[in-house]
């Protein structure tokens, strides 16, 4: 496995994987040495990881390869239909999963999500519009979904 250490707005990037896919895109709480050289498994993701933040890109086209198991990559899949700019409630995530009384279950699954940004996880939000729980903090995920907004809030100053 390949692995490498970009920048982004939101802290030092974490991204590993190999031919068969990415497996891991994670934002680190601690500063690292950024990579020099980035492997060619990664490039891609790493370009698109910039791409994102830079507003230019609104999908990802990568091939991903998380690990984890049968339920949680269903979890992972549902959550990568989720628009660019609009968020879901766990109860939704649940009820689009086939099983309302599913919603602890698909919420543990959305904290185990290792692609972060890639599989859209921080577009789930509680039912009541509050930003509750989000394994990258709420402040995180709150940035991101203003980033991806298409209202942007400008200063008065």
């Amino acid at each position: 496995m390949e692995n490498c250490i970009i920048k982004s707005p939101l802290g030092f990037t974490e991204i590993s994987g190999d031919k068969n896919g990415i497996m891991k895109v994670a934002v680190l709480n601690s500063e690292e040495k950024l990579t020099d050289n980035i492997p060619s498994v990664l490039k891609d993701c790493a370009i698109q990881v910039q791409e994102y933040f830079d507003g230019t890109r609104k999908d990802f086209d990568l091939k991903l390869n998380p690990q984890g198991t049968d339920f949680q990559k269903k979890v992972w899949e549902q959550l990568k239909t989720i628009p660019y700019g609009k968020t879901i409630s766990y109860l939704d995530l649940s009820k689009q999963l086939g099983d309302v009384k599913a919603i602890r279950a698909a919420a543990s699954a959305n904290g185990k999500n290792p692609l972060w940004i890639v599989i859209p996880c921080h577009r789930v939000i509680g039912s009541d519009g509050s930003l509750t729980g989000y394994a990258s903090g709420l402040h995180r995920k709150q940035w991101l979904l203003e980033h991806e907004s298409p209202y942007k809030q400008q200063s008065l100053f």
